[in-house]
């Protein structure tokens, strides 16, 4: 009998491989799928099932996917508006076995209407489930978000802390096997770690916790949260089933002249805010590989074509795989040239101005003329912390948002890091923006160097 948890970095994604007796199952898998397949097979073991425990918003399901390659069921809970058309249906109270290994159906709609839980047992020791796998319902310090019903919102609030009471009485044994950890945009207050149990949660998760119902929706009507555009494609894609992945997902390496064939194409920095900052293309987007799965959505259309630029092949693969598990798949190549070889060939290219704290304070302090501070942090992180005198405009919604700047303005970025920061600073760029400048450090450098908050954001 085993659980193997595989983690999906940036999308903070966990899915699982169960199994006992030579049949395993899939929980949540992602896209890209062979994984699952090996880790199967390496346990002796088929995968003859693969359960959904809801509708991902944030990721392309790889559950019609996975059940083409190995004939496996899927299986999907009550969808109100249309069911899930490359699954079986299934309501609480079904179950199902695995040798000595047995999964019990729960509902427990709130993130969305189909979210299902599913119990585990070991049929040999005890009648209490050994751990229950949750979906986006509950969390590792955190219970899911639901704000995608907005014209029902306390309703499906309500329906939640119903769910988190259905989770609870499985009792304090029980281990939990979340969708997703911290990091994921399905939640705000995960902890960084991926494992508890439903007892500990009780005692310890703000929210789980709450055991006033009237308490528990207002708290969720008073969250905010941000959709990137890209969830609607996940939505049509999660509900009629996405194509597989391709088997090849390295990326060709492209010469310095490569530029001449991809006309049209967007050039995706995909490596690290120093190197972007200290020389880029023209022209160029910048969104580190680590950060496509949370911006990526935000920034880029599923149509757009893509050359990547990237220290290495190796890089170029994580980026494209990370495209891909979100649906997107028109990466033409990455440019192999390191920018002192392509500067050397009296080739353009561009820098961004990195200010450290101090000089930001100064500013602060004394404005130059024409200046401005951009925060483009979430609305949350702001208002725990907004910098005196700072502008406030999300990066994701930034690029739909240029109309309310100055373009004869100069701009400093600034986020928590200076990583988001880079990627504002990169799209004011790209829009024709000049006097850009990124506050490297940001708001962390801002509280660690003893400067003070301001009451409120702008």
């Amino acid at each position: 009998m085993f659980v193997e948890k595989i983690k999906t970095e940036g999308l903070a994604h966990l899915s699982y491989v169960i199994g006992d007796g030579g049949e395993a199952a899939v929980v949540d898998p992602r896209r890209d799928c062979e994984l699952y397949v090996e880790l199967a097979h390496a346990r002796g073991c088929r995968i003859a099932h693969v359960f959904e425990t809801h509708r991902n918003e944030d990721l392309v399901s790889g559950a019609p996917i996975l059940a083409a390659m190995t004939g496996a069921e899927v299986h999907h809970g009550p969808n109100p508006e249309r069911p899930v058309v490359y699954a079986d249906t299934v309501r609480e109270g079904r179950r199902f076995t695995f040798g000595k290994l047995e999964l019990a159906v729960l509902e427990t709609p709130g993130h969305t209407d189909d979210s299902l839980s599913f119990a585990l047992y070991d049929a040999d020791f005890g009648s209490e489930p050994v751990g229950v796998f949750t979906g986006d319902a509950l969390f590792i310090g955190d219970v899911g978000r639901t704000d995608f019903y907005p014209d029902r919102a306390a309703e499906v609030a309500g329906l939640l802390f119903d769910s988190l009471r259905k989770l609870e009485a499985l009792g304090d044994q029980a281990i939990l096997y979340p969708a997703h950890g911290a990091g994921s945009v399905c939640g705000d207050a995960m902890a960084d770690r991926e494992f508890s149990t439903i007892g500990y949660e009780r005692r310890n998760n703000p929210m789980f916790a709450l055991q006033d119902r009237d308490a528990f929706v207002e708290k969720k009507l008073n969250e905010h949260h941000y959709q990137p555009p890209y969830f609607r494609l996940m939505e049509r894609l999660n509900m009629e089933g996405g194509e597989a992945v391709r088997r090849v997902l390295s990326p060709a390496p492209r010469g310095a002249g490569a530029l001449a064939g991809h006309e049209g194409a967007t050039l995706l920095d995909v490596r690290g805010v120093t190197a972007f900052l200290g020389a880029h293309l023209p022209g160029s987007l910048a969104i580190p590989a680590d950060m496509l799965s949370a911006f990526a959505g935000w920034l880029l259309d599923p149509e757009e074509r893509l050359l990547l630029v990237a220290d290495d092949g190796a890089q170029a693969t994580a980026a494209a795989r990370s495209l891909a598990q979100i649906g997107y798949d028109r990466v033409e190549g990455f440019l192999d040239t390191a920018l002192p070889a392509w500067a050397a060939g009296a080739r353009p290219f561009g820098a961004l101005p990195a200010l450290d704290v101090e000089e930001v304070a100064r500013r602060v302090a004394d404005p130059p003329e024409g200046w401005s501070l951009l925060d483009v942090r979430g609305v949350t992180e702001v208002e725990a912390s907004p910098i005196p005198g700072a502008r406030h405009l999300y990066l994701g919604e930034l690029p739909q948002r240029l109309g309310e700047l100055d373009p004869e303005r100069s701009y400093t970025t600034m986020c928590a890091s200076g990583a988001r920061a880079t990627v504002a600073a990169s799209v004011l760029a790209r829009a024709g923006f000049s006097g850009v400048s990124v506050f490297l450090g940001s708001a962390g450098a801002w509280q660690a160097a003893g400067h003070p908050t301001a009451d409120k954001a702008q």
